[in-house]
């Protein structure tokens, strides 16, 4: 604990958007810090703004215009007289230049220094700083390939497959699997191409591919001085391109043994970098129970609330007390998992197109409640989807005290819920989860490519909304007809046919 005084913070600017700006105008709020949000044109009644205790507008509705300019976040927070700017995920939370230029403002950062999203940010630099504090990496490179040759002759001798990454990659792009030495040149040529376009970075590593993988991450909190704890780990291997669906805690992976040297490997990942605030270091699970350094997520995670709801910690409130000055809150020998925690990320997508993005107004919304279940939600009924940003709508958090309870529960929640207006990926979270490697937890990151055909995806719901109308077209052309055959629209088919169809549909559009 640090005897350090603490900075004043009793404003807070958000310079994000959507569930995650809610969940932290919530949590700041209950420790009595106002809170203002920021908004584009498309956002002007999103839910943030409605939460907030101000509201700044900040320009048009692409992010490279509003969300992204860091010049008018930071003037917004100046205006409003907010002491400090909470980043969330995404948008600007690991851009070292906007951190700086927040602090250069006289503002708290609240997340890790530019130094360490500078170190944790390029691929490269990150395996190096393993490597030395004794954290283990996948077999490759640590310096940026060029040449097919030198990249051929390095796969040779990790053995194939081999992983093209780009270095200042992220978010699926700029990865390639390269299983022969005939496929390298083509491969390293599109990876960089691709590398350089999304990044501006083209420099590319080779590292070996690890075959039927999990992918464990470990959260971790740093006081910014060279001190760090764990708070275990989430399993994150249910992906659609490469990009995370559900996530649960604990892993159904890890031995007590193997789970606490995972998780004392992340904390030495944390303390070699003097890391502050919250982070998370991703780790590569082979089957043999090795594991590899991945990456680092400076920054608060899109799936924190699942350790929150086991290991019963607030994580916005710690990140606050840390850029205060005030040190962790909470000590290692003090912190349990306790009970079972999933999370599903609620998007607007057609996973029958290939996980496609959906837009429209939401007409009905009601996730259904009960014990264990939380709700981090961005929307409401008769808001608009923009097409402009992510289409994550909300994350569904569910607790058990066992995995099992909290599997049954799930299957309850989900099917009960009802969001009409877009097409939505909650029936797909339903087919997840009854599929027999989810239930005995061996599933891997190739679980949505190796079982989920969208090209023949009907989902169970959907084919109850289909199989409701066919028997009411059955049974009301029946009732016209009646004995003679003759029309009879006076006359209603017999049953309920009508409230199931209608219920089905609701349900499921």
């Amino acid at each position: 604990m640090s005897t350090t005084s603490p900075r004043e913070i009793n404003k807070v600017l958000i310079a994000n958007r959507g569930e995650i700006a809610v969940r932290l105008i919530r949590g700041l709020k209950e420790m009595g810090i106002a809170t203002v949000a920021v908004y584009s044109d498309v956002d002007r009644e999103a839910l943030h703004v409605l939460c907030a205790d101000e509201a700044v507008p900040i320009g048009p509705a692409p992010a490279v215009e509003s969300y992204l300019v860091g010049e008018k976040i930071i003037a917004a927070a100046l205006r409003c007289g907010a002491q400090a700017i909470h980043p969330g995920y995404g948008f600007l939370s690991e851009n070292g230049a906007f951190c700086d230029a927040v602090e250069a403002a006289g503002l708290v950062f609240i997340g890790p220094t530019a130094e360490s999203m500078a170190v944790m940010g390029d691929k490269l630099s990150a395996r190096r700083k393993m490597r030395t504090s004794g954290v283990p990496v996948v077999p490759g490179t640590d310096e940026a390939v060029t040449d097919p040759g030198k990249a051929q002759e390095i796969a040779d001798q990790i053995g194939y497959p081999v992983l093209l990454k780009a270095s200042a990659g992220g978010g699926g792009k700029g990865m390639r699997i390269v299983n022969a030495p005939q496929e390298m040149a083509s491969a390293l040529r599109e990876t960089r191409g691709e590398a350089g376009a999304a990044f501006g970075n083209d420099a590319i590593f080779v590292e070996k591919y690890i075959t039927a993988p999990k992918h464990i991450e470990v959260q971790v909190l740093g006081d910014g001085r060279g001190h760090a704890i764990h708070l275990f780990e989430r399993e994150c291997s249910v992906q659609r391109r490469h990009q995370k669906v559900i996530e649960e805690c604990p892993s159904p992976s890890l031995t007590p043994a193997l789970r606490e040297e995972i998780c004392a490997a992340a904390v030495r990942t944390a303390e070699a970098i003097s890391y502050r605030g919250a982070g998370t270091v991703e780790f590569i699970l082979a089957p043999d129970g090795s594991f590899f350094f991945l990456e680092m997520n400076t920054r608060l995670q899109v799936e924190h609330p699942v350790t929150e709801m086991v290991v019963g910690v607030d994580l916005v409130r710690a990140m606050v007390e840390v850029a205060r000055g005030g040190g962790i809150i909470y000590r290692q020998e003090d912190l349990r998992q306790r009970g079972w925690a999933l999370e599903f990320r609620i998007y607007a997508e057609d996973p029958g197109r290939n996980f496609a993005p959906s837009i429209g107004k939401i007409a009905t919304l009601n996730i259904a409640g009960g014990p264990g279940v939380r709700l981090d939600s961005g929307v409401y009924e008769g808001f608009a989807v923009p097409i402009h940003y992510d289409p994550m709508l909300a994350k569904l958090i569910v607790w058990g005290e066992t995995r099992d309870l909290a599997l049954a529960r799930s299957r309850r929640v989900l099917r009960e819920s009802v969001l009409h207006g877009v097409t939505h990926n909650l029936p797909f979270h339903l087919w997840a989860i009854d599929q027999p490697s989810f239930r005995d937890g061996s599933y891997t990151t190739h679980f949505v490519a190796d079982h989920f055909d969208p090209s023949t995806w009907l989902p169970g719901l959907a084919d109850d909304a289909r199989t409701a109308l066919l028997q009411a077209a059955v049974l009301c052309e029946a009732g016209r007809r009646g004995n003679g055959g003759d029309a009879n629209p006076a006359q209603p088919p017999v049953g309920n046919w009508h409230r199931n169809a209608l219920r089905a549909m609701t349900r499921n559009t």
